[in-house]
């Protein structure tokens, strides 16, 4: 229970990874608000949170929207909650490329799948940091952890827009990290890579993605678990106990750094 009398704030808390650091850190004593768009599967968190001894609230919303940060602090004021711990989980991936073969101009559509992306993996995290790290400034102690990719090291083809917002939330953990250092806030960013999620099967599994690719959809999934030196896809628990160890007072000398947790697939 090294998290007891911590609050925590996971996004994209409703399912895969940040709903197995969610779990987690309810597991290490953390009390919870727990943050993604749908409501369902945010009270399915919940109950399990509290089969467990837990206790958790939910918040619906889109981080993409402005609104949502206004709802977010009323929700605080409300439940009289001082954030801890943040985890900057929430993403979306989008298949996207310059087309050599378009005749130039405005692609709207690229352009809107490219806002949404930096707004969902990059913006938020900037908006929740800014929202959250005072109060932990304040009280001397807080942790930061922001999940980004192994693609925000090394670039993935045909994912522009995701890899342009890993690679910025990187740059916000190193620079968050050195700003907050001497006030006991410490700032990580953990690395995935293929994690059996329904969001990387989704990437998989798109035939768009295949195609510029030049994978057979049929075998894309072995070709994907194949391509880790370990052959096998990292689960979401896996990432989630390098978050907690992170968030715990045995993870206070670690600052600025960005993790990897990809059975080898990446070793930079």
């Amino acid at each position: 229970m090294e998290l007891l009398e911590r609050c925590a704030l996971v996004t994209g808390a409703s399912r895969g990874i940040g709903k197995a650091i969610a779990i987690e850190l309810a597991r290490m004593g953390a009390g919870l608000m727990l943050v993604a768009r749908n409501e369902t599967h945010l009270n399915n968190v919940r109950s399990e949170i509290e089969r467990m001894g837990g206790t958790a609230v939910i918040l619906a919303v889109d981080l993409a929207k402005e609104e949502s940060w206004q709802i977010l602090q009323r929700r605080l004021a409300e439940e009289k909650t001082h954030i801890d711990i943040l985890i900057n989980n929430a993403g979306i991936y989008t298949t996207d490329y310059i087309d050599v073969d378009q005749t130039p101009g405005w692609d709207s559509a690229s352009s809107q799948a490219w806002q949404q992306t930096l707004a969902v993996n990059l913006t938020a995290p900037f908006q929740l940091c800014r929202t959250l790290a005072p109060d932990m400034v304040q009280k001397g102690w807080g942790r930061i952890v922001n999940i980004s990719s192994i693609s925000g090291k090394k670039a993935e083809t045909f994912g522009s827009a995701y890899s342009a917002s890993k690679f910025g939330l990187i740059g916000l953990t190193q620079s968050l990290a050195l700003e907050l250092a001497r006030h006991g806030v410490t700032v990580n960013a953990v690395c995935p890579g293929w994690v059996e999620t329904d969001m990387a099967k989704d990437q998989i599994n798109d035939p768009e993605w295949c195609r510029l690719n030049n994978i057979d959809l049929e075998e894309s999934l072995d070709i994907a678990r194949l391509s880790v030196p370990q052959m096998r896809f990292i689960q979401p628990d896996e990432v989630a106990s390098m978050v907690a160890y992170l968030c715990t007072e045995r993870a206070r000398g670690i600052t600025g750094q960005a993790i990897n947790i990809c059975g080898g697939l990446s070793i930079t």
